[in-house]
This record gives C-alpha cells, sequence and structure tokens, in this order.
C-alpha cells in the first residue's frame, strides 16, 4: 500500500512539474511573439532590396497613415490597447515599386521609429507589413506612419491601410484606417 501511495504522490509531482513548464513555455513564448510583432516583418523571397536600383525616380507618393495604439473608453481615465499593422500592396502587375520609408510617429510628432533601415523593393502585386504591438503604446492615441515610395516608371499607386485589433474576453474591436496621400512626386519637383 505504501508503494502504491508513493507511486501516485510521485505521479502527482511529475503532473505538476510538467504543468508549470508548460506554463513557463508560453509565457516565454508570448514574450518573444510581443517583442518580434513590434519589428518589422523580415523580408520575404519575392521582396528584395537592392543597391543598383534605378535611381531615375518619375513617380512617388509620401503617404500618412493614422494609427491608433489605444483609444479611450468611456472617459479619458480608460484605455484599450489595439495592435496595429501596417500594410503596403503593390497593386501594379508588371512593375515593382520602391518603398524608401516607413517611419512611425507619436502623438506629439516625434519620432518613434523607422521601420525601414534600407530601400525595399516590392514585387508586383507583393505587400509587406509592419506591426506595432498591443503592448507598445509609445505612439498614443495620434499616432501615425509616413510611407514613401517612388518607381523608376508609371505604376498604379500602392495601397497602403492600417488595420487595428484588440480582444479581451469574448470581445474584440477592429477597424481600418486609409492612407491618404500627402505628397507627390514628379520629375520636376524633387521628393525632399
Amino acid at each position: 500500500m505504501s508503494n502504491k501511495f508513493q507511486v501516485n504522490e510521485m505521479l502527482k509531482k511529475v503532473l505538476v512539474m510538467l504543468g508549470v513548464l508548460t506554463l513557463a513555455a508560453c509565457t516565454a513564448r508570448q514574450a518573444a511573439d510581443r517583442q518580434a510583432a513590434s519589428q518589422p516583418m523580415p523580408v520575404r523571397p519575392e521582396l528584395k532590396t537592392s543597391a543598383d536600383w534605378d535611381r531615375n525616380q518619375i513617380v512617388g507618393q509620401t503617404i500618412y497613415v493614422p494609427i491608433y495604439s489605444h483609444i479611450y473608453i468611456r472617459d479619458k481615465s480608460r484605455t484599450l490597447n489595439l495592435t496595429a499593422t501596417l500594410s503596403i500592396r503593390n497593386t501594379d502587375a508588371r512593375n515593382p515599386i520602391r518603398l524608401t520609408s516607413a517611419r512611425y510617429y507619436g502623438t506629439h510628432g516625434v519620432l518613434v521609429r523607422e521601420y525601414l533601415n534600407e530601400p525595399l523593393i516590392l514585387a508586383p502585386m507583393a505587400s509587406t507589413d509592419f506591426v506595432v504591438a498591443e503592448d507598445d503604446t509609445s505612439g498614443g492615441s495620434g499616432a501615425n506612419f509616413i510611407v514613401e515610395w517612388g518607381a523608376g516608371v508609371e505604376v498604379t499607386e500602392p495601397v497602403v491601410e492600417a488595420v487595428m485589433i484588440s480582444t479581451a474576453s469574448q470581445q474584440g474591436i477592429s477597424f481600418v484606417s486609409t492612407g491618404r496621400v500627402i505628397k507627390v512626386f514628379t520629375p520636376e519637383t524633387p521628393d525632399k
């Protein structure tokens, strides 16, 4: 009887240890996921940077995209944090575009982060995205992205928009914010 009791006690301890290890692994994975979410997406094979990109840009735009890292609930004393995904989609079926900047600014107009360290070539019909994690409230409720792109030939304009989302318990909220062109590049008017 005492051997059976010892085996049962040992089995209980093993199960508790497995449960603790499982919870620790999940927590570590969630922390890694949150950290990765605030970083730019890795360049996929169909996306590539190129030092020898055609420098003779003939079209391009600067686009403003409103971002909400949190919104207010009832009054300004309660907030709901949001995950924001900036999506940039090349709509041209034949030609690549060149992304030169994806700058994230906070409510007070201060640069929080530059998501592109070097220009990114977006292949025809390709897209890329950048994520501001739910727990990253550095931008505030009035944050924004400034996206700059260009091309060496006439192309269709890219779609640039942001999706904000949050879920808690059995409730969720999501909405889209559309980019607005604030500057158009033409060969006669340099972009900078």
